[in-house]
């Protein structure tokens, strides 16, 4: 654990854990990235409260997850995502002072690191951002009146062709195939259907 205790080592390790908690935002659900923050906060916290810090650096860590949330919450708001980025440089750089027994962080490592994380941050966080924020190219709501042709007999159970795809359907009346039919409704992945006149 003695390697923590260089403050190169425990500002790359801070580092990490603020980018794996932001990732972990910005695309919940898997885990990984909880899980990776979780450990490297655990590492990183070992190292500040063995080291000295500056307590104005670590709250502006702290405060460069508000900016972030604000961020991802809706597309288009590049400039909170600048301002936390920027939040997180200042504050990962000037953590830990230069004391008599303690050196600053080198500036290539904190230069580098910054830049990279940085660059990361922006690319990844924009591109999860573009994602959530499209609308998905098929929607099941649009098959919706749509005209198509029955695969099978179609009643209770059946097959239908709409759009180019073979979907189970139902009808309350006897559909023979071969007949054309529009969609009615949906319940779940099960067109309910009739004969198009």
């Amino acid at each position: 654990m003695d390697v923590l205790l260089d403050p190169n080592v425990a500002y790359l390790v801070l580092l990490g854990a603020v980018l794996l908690a932001m990732l972990s935002l910005a695309t919940p659900g898997t885990g990984l990235f909880e899980i990776g923050a979780f450990f490297c906060l655990l590492l990183a916290g070992y190292a500040i409260y063995q080291l000295s810090f500056n307590w104005w650096a670590l709250i502006l860590l702290g405060l460069s997850i508000v900016p972030f949330v604000y961020a991802i919450q809706k597309p288009k708001r590049e400039l909170y995502l600048a301002l936390s980025i920027l939040l997180l440089v200042i504050g990962s750089v000037f953590i830990f002072p230069g004391t008599a027994e303690q050196s600053v962080v080198n500036p290539f490592v904190a230069m580098a690191g910054s830049v990279l994380v940085a660059g990361f941050l922006w690319i990844a966080v924009r591109k999860s951002m573009e994602v959530a924020g499209t609308k998905p190219s098929h929607s099941l709501d649009n098959l919706l009146g749509k005209i198509g042709e029955a695969r099978t007999k179609v009643e209770e159970e059946g097959s239908v062709q709409v759009e180019g795809e073979l979907w189970s359907a139902r009808s309350e009346k006897s559909i023979p195939a071969g007949s054309s039919i529009r969609v009615l409704r949906r319940e779940g992945f099960v067109l309910i259907v009739e004969k198009n006149s």
